[in-house]
């Protein structure tokens, strides 16, 4: 029996009961596939996670529609396991739509599917797995889970440095990576495509989805306006002054240049970026780029992939889904964790996910509460 690296045995015959988290694309569709492979017995479920689902995907945008949970079936009955579609709707819109809107409102910036890993698939599904007696959830994500001697597990990048999801599996605790497959981590994009073509998967070149799944249309702004409402505040520089109004502090983010409907430009000519977003007194504030450099940063509910605890000392933080790893002191004080980047890093927002790094492997992740910068004059 053929096995790929991380995937937890049972003692007595190495066999699982695993729940393969089909989206309808081609990535969960091998990790499928290879979790039965590696002789595990395996059933595919699609998660429902809209209560109007549109009947069609618009190329790469947006994801949960009636052809995503038809491709998912296609693909379960190719590979020969069992397939069903649970609805989470309702607990979606809890703990992903409606934290987005309001993080929003409170003027941060939040990443929707880090919260989708944490209290969707990593919580709700695989609870309900464990409860029905499965041993693991197998999903497509790109990122490796090493076994140690102890027993403990640990979780690390992708080999695909292009495609590593490591970021948005931050929030996994050592439970959750006892109960977790990621048969894809050691493959690059390029061979999962090539090998769902070789077993004759209909999603082999189905494009990959972008943006926020339950934003299909990308209209992020006129999205949280629906659900705001409009709310006239002001724009001003980083002295005081005022330059222009906006219709809610919402349709802003901490780096934005374009859109900022200023009536009149820097003296120095230069542009102008959103420097801070003050839900309180509903203010954009805007000024020079050299404004956004951020120099530490406090984050707050950490947690920690596997059971070693952040000791104080040297790591690499990544800041953002796709951002750059960055060479970072860390500590952790009165359970907040406490980064001071050894470089500025521009354009960190409140509500944004910090996750740490020791080499490859993921020491955890915590939600960015506040910023520090050096002053700068407008």
């Amino acid at each position: 029996m053929t096995d790929f690296p991380g995937a937890p045995t049972t003692p007595s015959t190495g066999r699982l009961r695993v729940l393969a988290a089909m989206s309808g694309g081609v990535d969960s569709a091998v990790a499928a596939a290879r979790a039965v492979e590696a002789g595990h017995e395996v059933t595919g479920v699609h998660l429902a996670l809209s209560a109007n689902p549109q009947s069609f995907r618009t190329g790469a945008r947006g994801c949960c529609t009636i052809e995503d949970s038809r491709d998912a079936w296609r693909a379960a009955d190719v590979i020969g396991i069992p397939f069903y579609v649970w609805d989470l709707a309702e607990r979606f819109r809890e703990d992903v739509i409606d934290d987005f809107v309001a993080e929003y409102a409170a003027g941060r910036t939040p990443n929707p599917c880090l919260r989708c890993n944490e209290k969707i698939k990593f919580a709700a599904l695989l609870d309900k797995a464990v409860a029905l007696g499965f041993d693991a959830v197998c999903t497509g994500h790109y990122a490796r889970i090493v076994d140690l001697p102890s027993g403990d597990r640990q979780l690390h990048r992708a080999v695909d440095a292009a495609k590593d999801q490591s970021y948005v599996l931050g929030v996994l605790d050592a439970d959750q990576l006892a109960h977790s497959l990621f048969p894809l981590g050691d493959t690059t994009k390029e061979e999962i495509r090539a090998e769902a073509e070789r077993r004759g998967l209909a999603v082999a070149k189905k494009p990959d989805s972008h943006d926020i799944c339950f934003i299909a249309d990308g209209d992020t702004q006129g999205f949280l306006a629906k659900h705001l409402g409009t709310a006239t505040g002001d724009i001003l520089d980083a002295d005081g002054t005022k330059l222009g109004e906006h219709d809610g502090a919402y349709g802003f983010t901490i780096g934005q240049r374009k859109g900022l409907r200023i009536g009149r430009p820097a003296a120095d000519g230069k542009p102008r970026y959103v420097l801070d977003i003050s839900p309180v007194n509903n203010t954009v504030t805007v000024g020079p780029v050299e404004g956004l450099d951020v120099t530490g940063l406090t984050a707050i509910r950490p947690r920690w992939c596997g059971t070693e605890p952040l000791a104080d000392g040297r790591y690499t933080a990544q800041l953002r889904a796709h951002g750059e790893e960055v060479p970072v002191h860390a500590s952790v004080a009165e359970g907040e964790l406490r980064v001071r980047l050894d470089t500025p890093v521009r354009g960190i927002a409140p509500g944004q996910a910090v996750v740490v790094y020791d080499g490859t492997r993921v020491v955890g992740s915590a939600t960015i509460a506040s910023t520090e910068r050096p002053a700068v004059t407008a």
